[in-house]
């Protein structure tokens, strides 16, 4: 049987007992394809609509995606893969690029961002260290030569592993072996007006100590909170305090107007065994919570006037993705459109309107898998194991908290 078309009406949004609006400023999703099994771009348009997202983060510049969100409104970041940074320091490489992923797409389809690959820094790859600030500056040059600066900027995505001092967030810092790396980057967004990127996942620090991390805290649900007591702020949730620990970094370099973006975080609804946390349950209520106070226009403790600009880490379960379960559970949906756990999202309806099928298929259709999203994506998980135990140095200070939640 073909692919259905996903169908929806009179569509509320519902969490933990509150109705928001379906459309909510600023929620953003992000739209992975490492899997064989998901649905047509197509489809997906009413889907993303249906959760209210009003910005959509690609790891690449899918055309068949970027053709059926057009005349949508929606914003869309587009990936470049860190497997090519090192041919856009050519700068006729660079404009075939832009031109053919970009500016092909545009006015219709509301790209305003270019991220140069995923989480380059931690990837403890010389050779991806120096091509990733010339790749920026090269496709950035072609935005500006061909007019399109002022609307699309160029930016990259970084791992919080880039944080050698997370806890207090006031005394947030990057892990010095990376400083004269970051800083021209940091220039460079600063210049060019680009937004600073982070991948934030407090899983990973109650994973990493389940039983000295309080799971309200990194759950949003109510808790007593912890003082920064070199900024007598209050914290009630980790992510909070991860923002903030990213802007003190920033801060101490001499950036602090700097914007922060989430590019992503999320929680998964099933792990391995190992994988303490990886429920249905807690992706439910770390989601559902987020998306709540996102609709809030909430800020953290030390940026409260500033929105949450977060990409919510993932659309889709994908069931190609290697590494341990996790990695294949953080979808918000199941591939065949229904939620992977009830989040509260309503009015959503996978039938079949078109009953034909393929013939000699059998009434199945065998999808083909989709064009593989960047190397630098494959693994969110891996982020901290390529640097052993100092890769987990943000999470496990962040889960010192836990120290005064407990006393």
């Amino acid at each position: 049987m073909e692919l259905s078309r996903f169908q929806y009406s009179s569509l509320v949004f519902l969490i933990s007992g509150i109705v928001l609006p379906a459309v909510v400023t600023a929620v953003g999703i992000n739209y992975g394809q490492i899997a064989n099994n998901l649905p047509s771009p197509d489809d997906v348009v009413p889907l993303v609509r249906s959760i209210g997202a009003s910005r959509v983060k690609l790891y690449d510049a899918d055309p068949r995606v970027l053709r059926s969100f057009a005349n949508t409104g929606v914003e869309f970041i587009v990936g470049l893969g860190n497997e090519y940074l090192s041919k856009m320091k050519d700068p006729e490489k660079a404009l075939a690029w832009v031109k053919a992923n970009v500016q092909a797409h545009l006015p219709d389809t509301n790209i305003t961002c270019i991220t140069i690959g995923n989480e380059i820094l931690t990837f403890n790859d010389t050779s991806l260290n120096d091509d990733l600030l010339p790749a920026m500056q090269s496709i950035h040059a072609v935005l500006v030569n061909l007019g399109l600066d002022k609307q699309v900027s160029v930016t990259t995505a970084h791992s919080l592993a880039i944080l050698e001092t997370s806890y207090p967030p006031s005394a947030g810092a990057f892990r010095r072996d990376l400083v004269d790396c970051i800083t021209p980057i940091l220039n460079f967004n600063a210049k060019t007006g680009s937004p600073f990127l982070i991948n934030a996942y407090p899983f990973f620090a109650y994973k990493a100590n389940p039983k000295q991390v309080p799971i309200d805290f990194v759950l949003f649900q109510p808790n007593q909170g912890v003082v920064d007591t070199g900024s007598n702020l209050h914290y009630d949730n980790m992510l909070f305090a991860q923002i903030d620990a990213v802007y003190s970094a920033l801060a101490s370099l001499g950036f602090k107007k700097l914007p922060v973006q989430i590019s992503e975080t999320g929680w998964p609804s099933k792990g391995d065994e190992d994988e303490t946390g990886a429920t249905p349950e807690n992706a439910k209520k770390y989601n559902g919570n987020l998306i709540k106070l996102m609709s809030q226009k909430r800020g953290t403790p030390m940026r409260p006037n500033s929105d949450l600009n977060i990409y919510v880490f993932a659309l889709f379960n994908e069931n190609m993705k290697p590494g341990p379960t996790s990695e294949r559970n953080y979808g918000l949906f199941k591939p065949d459109g229904t939620p992977a756990y009830p989040l509260g999202f309503s009015g959503i309806d996978v039938s079949s309107s078109n009953n034909t099928t393929t013939p000699g298929s059998g009434g199945n259709v065998t999808l083909t898998p989709p064009a593989t999203s960047s190397t630098g994506y494959l693994s969110i998980s891996s982020a901290t194991e390529r640097l052993g135990s100092a890769g987990i140095l943000s999470c496990l200070c962040l889960s010192w908290i836990a120290l005064a939640l407990w006393s």
